[in-house]
Protein backbone atom coordinates (compact mmCIF):
# COMPACT_ATOMS: atom_id res chain seq x y z
CA UNK A 1 0.00 0.00 0.00
CA UNK A 2 1.21 3.94 -0.07
CA UNK A 3 3.27 5.08 2.41
CA UNK A 4 4.06 8.81 2.83
CA UNK A 5 2.44 11.77 3.03
CA UNK A 6 -0.42 10.77 0.61
CA UNK A 7 -4.25 11.75 1.42
CA UNK A 8 -7.26 10.13 -0.21
CA UNK A 9 -8.29 13.24 -1.63
CA UNK A 10 -8.92 13.11 -5.34
CA UNK A 11 -9.78 15.87 -7.47
CA UNK A 12 -9.45 15.92 -11.18
CA UNK A 13 -8.00 14.51 -14.64
CA UNK A 14 -7.04 16.60 -17.58
CA UNK A 15 -6.96 15.58 -21.50
CA UNK A 16 -5.79 18.56 -23.48
CA UNK A 17 -5.48 18.79 -27.58
CA UNK A 18 -5.31 16.27 -29.92
CA UNK A 19 -5.81 14.89 -33.33
CA UNK A 20 -9.19 14.57 -35.06
CA UNK A 21 -7.83 12.74 -37.98
CA UNK A 22 -10.01 15.34 -40.32
CA UNK A 23 -8.28 17.35 -43.03
CA UNK A 24 -5.89 19.76 -42.69
CA UNK A 25 -5.25 23.03 -41.35
CA UNK A 26 -8.08 23.60 -39.55
CA UNK A 27 -10.19 21.13 -38.24
CA UNK A 28 -7.09 18.30 -37.70
CA UNK A 29 -6.24 19.13 -34.34
CA UNK A 30 -8.16 20.74 -31.26
CA UNK A 31 -7.09 23.30 -28.50
CA UNK A 32 -9.62 21.74 -26.08
CA UNK A 33 -8.97 20.54 -22.24
CA UNK A 34 -11.79 17.97 -20.77
CA UNK A 35 -11.81 17.37 -17.04
CA UNK A 36 -12.80 14.32 -15.36
CA UNK A 37 -13.93 14.66 -11.85
CA UNK A 38 -12.51 11.85 -10.38
CA UNK A 39 -15.41 11.98 -7.41
CA UNK A 40 -17.72 10.51 -10.15
CA UNK A 41 -16.18 10.10 -13.43
CA UNK A 42 -17.97 12.70 -15.15
CA UNK A 43 -16.43 14.70 -17.43
CA UNK A 44 -16.54 18.57 -18.27
CA UNK A 45 -15.23 20.89 -20.68
CA UNK A 46 -13.06 23.58 -19.56
CA UNK A 47 -13.82 27.43 -21.37
CA UNK A 48 -9.39 27.84 -21.44
CA UNK A 49 -8.48 26.35 -23.89
CA UNK A 50 -4.57 25.98 -25.08
CA UNK A 51 -3.19 28.54 -27.23
CA UNK A 52 -3.30 26.84 -30.33
CA UNK A 53 -4.42 23.40 -31.65
CA UNK A 54 -1.93 21.01 -31.22
CA UNK A 55 -1.51 17.71 -30.49
CA UNK A 56 1.49 15.12 -29.61
CA UNK A 57 2.40 17.29 -26.75
CA UNK A 58 3.66 16.20 -23.03
CA UNK A 59 1.34 16.74 -19.98
CA UNK A 60 2.52 16.29 -16.67
CA UNK A 61 1.24 18.41 -12.79
CA UNK A 62 2.42 19.55 -10.09
CA UNK A 63 -0.75 18.56 -8.14
CA UNK A 64 -2.37 21.37 -6.15
CA UNK A 65 -1.01 24.09 -8.20
CA UNK A 66 -1.25 23.64 -11.83
CA UNK A 67 -0.85 21.21 -15.21
CA UNK A 68 1.31 21.91 -17.94
CA UNK A 69 1.28 21.09 -21.47
CA UNK A 70 4.18 21.23 -23.41
CA UNK A 71 5.37 20.70 -26.82
CA UNK A 72 3.52 19.11 -29.42
CA UNK A 73 2.85 20.16 -32.98
CA UNK A 74 0.44 21.52 -35.42
CA UNK A 75 -0.05 20.01 -39.27
CA UNK A 76 -1.11 23.08 -41.39
CA UNK A 77 -1.84 23.34 -45.57
CA UNK A 78 2.33 24.19 -46.02
CA UNK A 79 3.95 21.62 -43.50
CA UNK A 80 4.18 20.82 -39.80
CA UNK A 81 5.04 23.08 -37.33
CA UNK A 82 6.68 21.90 -33.56
CA UNK A 83 6.14 23.88 -31.05
CA UNK A 84 8.66 24.51 -27.80
CA UNK A 85 5.68 26.26 -26.14
CA UNK A 86 4.44 25.38 -22.35
CA UNK A 87 0.61 26.26 -21.23
CA UNK A 88 0.12 26.53 -17.55
CA UNK A 89 -3.49 25.50 -16.70
CA UNK A 90 -3.52 27.11 -12.80
CA UNK A 91 -5.57 24.50 -9.96
CA UNK A 92 -8.75 25.08 -8.88
CA UNK A 93 -9.59 28.23 -11.26
CA UNK A 94 -8.56 25.92 -14.31
CA UNK A 95 -7.72 29.04 -16.17
CA UNK A 96 -4.83 28.59 -19.24
CA UNK A 97 -1.77 30.91 -19.29
CA UNK A 98 1.23 30.76 -21.62
CA UNK A 99 4.81 30.73 -19.34
CA UNK A 100 7.54 33.17 -20.74
CA UNK A 101 10.10 29.93 -20.43
CA UNK A 102 9.94 27.57 -23.55
CA UNK A 103 11.56 24.18 -23.97
CA UNK A 104 15.42 24.42 -25.62
CA UNK A 105 14.30 21.98 -28.21
CA UNK A 106 10.67 22.33 -30.22
CA UNK A 107 9.34 18.72 -30.14
CA UNK A 108 6.43 15.96 -30.86
CA UNK A 109 5.42 13.36 -29.49
CA UNK A 110 7.58 13.53 -25.92
CA UNK A 111 6.10 12.00 -23.05
CA UNK A 112 5.48 14.35 -19.82
CA UNK A 113 6.49 13.31 -16.28
CA UNK A 114 6.43 15.27 -12.97
CA UNK A 115 7.95 14.81 -9.58
CA UNK A 116 4.89 16.89 -8.14
CA UNK A 117 6.03 19.48 -6.28
CA UNK A 118 9.56 19.92 -7.59
CA UNK A 119 9.58 19.64 -11.41
CA UNK A 120 7.99 18.29 -14.64
CA UNK A 121 10.33 16.77 -17.27
CA UNK A 122 9.34 16.22 -21.26
CA UNK A 123 11.80 13.32 -22.37
CA UNK A 124 12.65 12.28 -26.81
CA UNK A 125 10.00 13.14 -28.78
CA UNK A 126 10.52 14.20 -32.45
CA UNK A 127 11.43 17.67 -33.78
CA UNK A 128 14.26 17.95 -37.02
CA UNK A 129 14.98 14.49 -36.63
CA UNK A 130 14.70 12.24 -33.67
CA UNK A 131 15.83 13.46 -29.96
CA UNK A 132 17.09 11.99 -26.64
CA UNK A 133 17.41 15.21 -24.63
CA UNK A 134 15.50 15.30 -21.49
CA UNK A 135 14.00 18.98 -20.26
CA UNK A 136 13.00 19.74 -16.86
CA UNK A 137 10.74 22.98 -15.71
CA UNK A 138 11.72 23.84 -12.03
CA UNK A 139 7.98 24.65 -10.77
CA UNK A 140 9.35 26.62 -7.88
CA UNK A 141 10.80 29.29 -10.80
CA UNK A 142 9.01 28.26 -14.10
CA UNK A 143 12.78 27.67 -15.35
CA UNK A 144 13.95 25.08 -18.04
CA UNK A 145 17.44 23.93 -18.39
CA UNK A 146 18.28 20.43 -20.26
CA UNK A 147 19.66 17.35 -18.68
CA UNK A 148 23.08 16.04 -19.11
CA UNK A 149 21.93 12.63 -18.52
CA UNK A 150 19.90 11.58 -22.09
CA UNK A 151 17.24 8.16 -22.88
CA UNK A 152 18.84 5.15 -23.75
CA UNK A 153 17.48 5.58 -27.06
CA UNK A 154 16.60 8.50 -29.30
CA UNK A 155 12.55 7.87 -29.86
CA UNK A 156 9.05 9.00 -29.73
CA UNK A 157 5.82 8.00 -28.90
CA UNK A 158 7.13 6.75 -25.15
CA UNK A 159 4.90 6.20 -22.27
CA UNK A 160 6.21 8.31 -19.60
CA UNK A 161 5.04 8.13 -15.91
CA UNK A 162 6.81 8.68 -12.13
CA UNK A 163 6.95 7.43 -8.69
CA UNK A 164 7.22 10.92 -7.47
CA UNK A 165 9.62 11.73 -5.53
CA UNK A 166 11.56 8.94 -6.65
CA UNK A 167 12.42 8.77 -9.61
CA UNK A 168 10.23 8.69 -13.61
CA UNK A 169 9.77 6.28 -16.13
CA UNK A 170 10.32 6.44 -19.76
CA UNK A 171 9.39 3.65 -22.22
CA UNK A 172 8.52 1.97 -25.51
CA UNK A 173 9.05 4.50 -29.05
CA UNK A 174 10.32 4.57 -32.02
CA UNK A 175 13.55 6.24 -33.10
CA UNK A 176 16.63 6.08 -35.00
CA UNK A 177 17.18 2.47 -33.63
CA UNK A 178 13.86 1.63 -34.78
CA UNK A 179 10.90 0.22 -32.25
CA UNK A 180 11.77 -0.47 -28.41
CA UNK A 181 11.05 -2.18 -25.76
CA UNK A 182 13.75 -0.67 -23.26
CA UNK A 183 12.63 0.93 -20.04
CA UNK A 184 14.68 3.85 -18.63
CA UNK A 185 14.41 5.20 -15.16
CA UNK A 186 15.33 9.08 -14.39
CA UNK A 187 16.52 9.30 -10.63
CA UNK A 188 15.15 12.30 -9.53
CA UNK A 189 17.45 13.01 -6.76
CA UNK A 190 20.21 13.30 -8.66
CA UNK A 191 18.65 13.37 -12.81
CA UNK A 192 20.73 10.64 -13.64
CA UNK A 193 19.67 7.89 -16.14
CA UNK A 194 19.56 4.18 -16.35
CA UNK A 195 17.91 1.68 -18.25
CA UNK A 196 15.96 -1.59 -16.38
CA UNK A 197 16.91 -5.03 -17.40
CA UNK A 198 13.04 -5.34 -17.35
CA UNK A 199 11.65 -4.41 -20.90
CA UNK A 200 7.96 -4.41 -21.71
CA UNK A 201 6.25 -7.34 -23.62
CA UNK A 202 6.58 -6.10 -26.78
CA UNK A 203 8.09 -3.36 -28.65
CA UNK A 204 5.74 -0.62 -29.06
CA UNK A 205 5.63 3.16 -30.14
CA UNK A 206 2.54 5.27 -29.12
CA UNK A 207 2.09 3.86 -25.80
CA UNK A 208 0.64 5.41 -22.77
CA UNK A 209 1.27 5.33 -18.93
CA UNK A 210 0.68 6.41 -15.35
CA UNK A 211 1.07 5.44 -12.03
CA UNK A 212 -0.09 4.16 -8.53
CA UNK A 213 1.16 6.15 -5.90
CA UNK A 214 4.72 5.15 -5.07
CA UNK A 215 3.61 1.36 -5.90
CA UNK A 216 3.48 0.47 -10.05
CA UNK A 217 3.61 2.01 -12.83
CA UNK A 218 1.36 0.24 -15.95
CA UNK A 219 1.98 1.19 -19.46
CA UNK A 220 -0.81 0.54 -22.00
CA UNK A 221 -1.60 0.22 -25.53
CA UNK A 222 0.33 0.98 -28.85
CA UNK A 223 1.33 -0.30 -31.93
CA UNK A 224 4.06 -2.41 -32.78
CA UNK A 225 6.65 -2.25 -36.31
CA UNK A 226 3.78 -3.78 -38.18
CA UNK A 227 1.33 -1.04 -37.22
CA UNK A 228 -0.56 -3.83 -34.88
CA UNK A 229 -2.65 -2.01 -32.46
CA UNK A 230 -1.79 -3.60 -28.67
CA UNK A 231 -4.27 -4.16 -25.89
CA UNK A 232 -2.13 -5.56 -23.60
CA UNK A 233 -1.05 -3.57 -20.13
CA UNK A 234 2.32 -4.01 -18.80
CA UNK A 235 2.64 -3.14 -14.54
CA UNK A 236 6.38 -2.04 -13.33
CA UNK A 237 6.78 -2.55 -9.48
CA UNK A 238 9.23 0.44 -8.22
CA UNK A 239 10.15 -1.77 -5.49
CA UNK A 240 11.96 -4.20 -7.78
CA UNK A 241 11.51 -2.10 -10.74
CA UNK A 242 10.37 -5.58 -12.31
CA UNK A 243 8.09 -5.74 -14.88
CA UNK A 244 5.02 -8.00 -15.04
CA UNK A 245 1.56 -8.00 -17.76
CA UNK A 246 -1.76 -8.03 -16.47
CA UNK A 247 -4.13 -10.41 -17.14
CA UNK A 248 -6.89 -7.20 -18.00
CA UNK A 249 -6.23 -5.74 -20.91
CA UNK A 250 -7.44 -2.57 -22.69
CA UNK A 251 -11.45 -2.72 -23.72
CA UNK A 252 -9.65 -2.95 -27.79
CA UNK A 253 -6.32 -2.88 -29.28
CA UNK A 254 -5.54 1.10 -29.06
CA UNK A 255 -2.49 3.19 -30.07
CA UNK A 256 -1.98 6.92 -29.83
CA UNK A 257 -3.71 7.21 -26.47
CA UNK A 258 -2.29 8.63 -23.29
CA UNK A 259 -2.92 8.81 -19.91
CA UNK A 260 -3.41 10.01 -16.18
CA UNK A 261 -4.06 8.80 -12.88
CA UNK A 262 -5.67 10.06 -9.75
CA UNK A 263 -2.82 8.24 -8.14
CA UNK A 264 -4.49 6.17 -5.36
CA UNK A 265 -7.19 4.91 -7.22
CA UNK A 266 -7.76 4.30 -10.83
CA UNK A 267 -5.51 5.08 -13.74
CA UNK A 268 -7.01 6.64 -17.08
CA UNK A 269 -6.29 6.07 -20.98
CA UNK A 270 -7.65 8.18 -22.92
CA UNK A 271 -8.58 8.78 -26.84
CA UNK A 272 -6.58 6.68 -29.08
CA UNK A 273 -6.93 5.19 -32.39
CA UNK A 274 -8.78 1.40 -32.69
CA UNK A 275 -8.48 -0.21 -36.38
CA UNK A 276 -8.87 2.77 -38.61
CA UNK A 277 -10.81 5.25 -36.46
CA UNK A 278 -10.22 7.70 -33.43
CA UNK A 279 -12.14 6.70 -30.62
CA UNK A 280 -13.12 9.44 -27.61
CA UNK A 281 -13.47 6.23 -25.15
CA UNK A 282 -11.82 6.63 -21.71
CA UNK A 283 -10.89 3.55 -19.56
CA UNK A 284 -10.20 3.00 -16.42
CA UNK A 285 -7.76 0.83 -14.29
CA UNK A 286 -8.88 0.39 -10.63
CA UNK A 287 -5.65 -0.38 -8.36
CA UNK A 288 -7.30 -2.62 -6.26
CA UNK A 289 -8.89 -4.98 -8.62
CA UNK A 290 -6.22 -4.58 -11.18
CA UNK A 291 -9.26 -4.13 -13.38
CA UNK A 292 -10.03 -2.38 -17.25
CA UNK A 293 -13.36 -0.81 -18.28
CA UNK A 294 -14.61 1.93 -20.09
CA UNK A 295 -16.52 4.97 -18.66
CA UNK A 296 -19.54 6.26 -19.50
CA UNK A 297 -18.30 9.80 -20.05
CA UNK A 298 -16.14 10.14 -23.10
CA UNK A 299 -14.27 12.81 -24.81
CA UNK A 300 -15.63 15.70 -26.08
CA UNK A 301 -13.77 14.38 -29.65
CA UNK A 302 -12.82 11.31 -31.07
CA UNK A 303 -8.77 11.94 -30.41
CA UNK A 304 -5.57 10.57 -30.66
CA UNK A 305 -2.28 12.19 -29.08
CA UNK A 306 -4.29 14.20 -26.18
CA UNK A 307 -1.93 15.02 -23.42
CA UNK A 308 -2.95 13.72 -20.17
CA UNK A 309 -2.30 15.28 -16.59
CA UNK A 310 -3.91 15.24 -13.32
CA UNK A 311 -4.26 16.91 -10.12
CA UNK A 312 -4.71 14.23 -7.47
CA UNK A 313 -4.50 16.14 -4.44
CA UNK A 314 -1.90 13.78 -3.41
CA UNK A 315 2.00 15.46 -2.90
Amino acid sequence: MPTGDETSQTVAGYFAGGETGSSVPANAQVSGIDKISFADDTKSTLSATLTTTVFGAAGFANSGVAGFVAAGHQETSSGMINFSRIDKITFPADTKSTLSATLTTARNYAPGLANSGTAGYAAGGYGSDYISSIEKLLFSGETISTLSATLSATGQGKFGLANSGTAGYVGGGVGHAGWTAAIDKITFSSDSRSTLSATLTTAVAYVAGYAYSNVAGYAGGGANSSNVKQSNIDKITFSSDTKSTLSTTLTAATSALNGMSNNLVAGYFGGGAVGSANVNTIQKLTFSSETNANISATLTNSLTHVAGFADSGVF
